[in-house]
């Protein structure tokens, strides 16, 4: 049946680049490329804010973490439906700041040092996230067509296919594509379940092939590891700069808020459909290729234990989901590089057909370096909590300042995402190893580093002079 995936797997190709060549027409300035000229509506922002968080974090890392340690790979998930229920009151505080990427707002909060330091962490965060988005879609190409191409193959052309979407219309784009992709997943996954489940023997028969601990709270894992999952989830949504761009398109702040109901209820759903998946996958292929991959799981599990049609209508989904994710993740800091950096410090009168063959070029250089990473990625899991932690500990703690502390001041700020973003790059090296107890190298950068970069944010800011009224004003609700 590999005609039949190929098959589906064109479509979706082909829809997609349909969706960015139907959207070329409508950008002509630097608002139509970076945030839509802000016209984004509420169904359109549930899809994309959807479509941008469930990608190959949870498609395969996620699933990776469900096949080892059961339902407990829900606490990954949980830390962002919490912060998904905070954002509810940070959205309509976001849109009405309405610039155009957070580096906009630590700027306007903060000092241009705090910007630049901004767009260095998103920088490493955003193209490791990426990252993994291609290799991740590499095994799904090398999925459909065995033997034909290889897994690093298919990540080099899944690399071509993120960086000439993300290039064609930026986040006009972005967002339209997503709509169709979050369909498309939605209601394949929910298909797949009860077939995959009568497969496995029903509830029963899954009891009986895996341990216990995979149908408790927190399985094999201890609550310093769980909460290694929870908090690195729950501080980047809370400070997703992916997720402000998509507030700063909105048509109004009220769009901006309802779109936080739907996407809510949608993850919720979503993600505990995925880690099902994975978790009756793992009874159901718990030897083989698989086993020695288990990040494949779901696209093995499509493949392998569905009917022909439906499992090419999910590895498809999967596949564009992939590619959803990686373009948000690409398309992001490029507008850093061009809002922040170029429009800045460059060129600051620069025209609208030059930020935009400007804004293009940046997508297709980050996207080499989101590749050149991709090629050393053994694990996504583990890729994805480096990339949730540099920006859960530099970037969170101060976005959320802005909005809510009237004390944090610019050399809190500067000092809190310096040494967030230094102790996470540096934690998992020999100096590290050699220097601490084994027992505290080992563990994973986030609570050393958020300690660090906390202890920063408040000490230095109450040691040095509070921001003036007119910083305070426009991040007030």
């Amino acid at each position: 049946m590999i005609s039949l995936y190929a098959v589906v797997l064109a479509v979706v190709v082909l829809t997609l680049l349909r969706v960015s060549l139907a959207r070329i027409h409508t950008v002509k300035t630097k608002a139509d490329y970076l945030v839509a000229g802000r016209s984004l509506p509420t169904y359109v922002l549930i899809f994309t804010l959807l479509s941008s968080w469930i990608g190959a974090g949870s498609l395969f890392a996620g699933a990776e973490n469900a096949y080892r340690n059961g339902f407990s790979a829900l606490w990954l998930s949980a830390g962002g439906w919490v912060g998904l229920l905070l954002i509810y009151f940070i959205a309509p505080r976001a849109r009405k700041f309405a610039q155009f990427t957070i580096p906009d707002l630590l700027e306007a909060r903060y000092n241009a040092t705090a910007r630049v330091l901004g767009v260095i962490a998103i920088l490493f965060a955003y193209t490791a996230i990426a990252s993994y988005q291609l290799r991740g879609g590499g095994d799904i190409l090398h999925l459909i067509f065995p033997g034909i191409i290889s897994s690093t193959l298919g990540m080099y052309i899944v690399a071509a296919f993120v960086i000439l979407f993300t290039a064609l219309a930026g986040m006009s784009s972005v967002a339209y594509m997503d709509v169709a992709i979050g369909l498309l997943v939605t209601v394949a996954c929910v298909l797949a379940v009860p077939i995959l489940l009568h497969q496995a023997g029903g509830w029963a028969g899954l009891h009986a092939s895996l341990p216990i601990s995979h149908f408790q709270i927190l399985g094999p894992l201890t609550w310093t590891r769980a909460m290694e999952f929870f908090l690195p989830t729950l501080l980047l949504m809370l400070g997703n700069q992916s997720m402000y761009q998509k507030f700063f398109s909105a048509k109004s702040e009220k769009a901006a808020r309802q779109a936080v109901v739907g996407w809510v209820i949608g993850t919720v759903i979503l993600e505990t459909i995925i880690v099902a998946i994975a978790v009756i996958g793992s009874a159901l292929y718990s030897t083989g290729e698989v086993a020695q991959h288990p990040r494949e799981i779901i696209a093995y599990t499509a493949r392998h234990g569905l009917p022909a049609v439906l499992g090419a209508l999910l590895l498809g989904a999967v596949f564009a989901k992939v590619i959803s994710t990686a373009n948000n993740y690409l398309f992001s800091p490029a507008t850093n590089l061009v809002n922040d950096v170029f429009l800045r410090y460059i060129e600051p009168k620069a025209s609208n057909p030059r930020i935009l063959l400007v804004s293009r070029l940046m997508v297709v250089g980050l996207g080499i370096w989101a590749l050149a990473q991709a090629a050393y990625t053994q694990s996504i899991l583990e890729k994805s909590l480096y990339a949730y932690t540099i920006y859960s500990v530099a970037l969170t703690p101060v976005i959320l300042a802005a909005f809510y502390s009237r004390r944090a001041t610019a050399a809190g700020a500067v000092s809190c995402i310096a040494a967030g973003t230094l102790v996470t790059i540096f934690w998992d090296t020999s100096f590290v190893h050699r220097h601490l107890p084994t027992a505290i190298a080992q563990r994973e950068a986030l609570f050393p580093a958020l300690i660090v970069s906390l202890l920063c944010l408040v000490v230095v800011s109450a040691l040095t002079t509070p921001p003036r009224e007119e910083q305070l004003a426009p991040f007030r609700g």
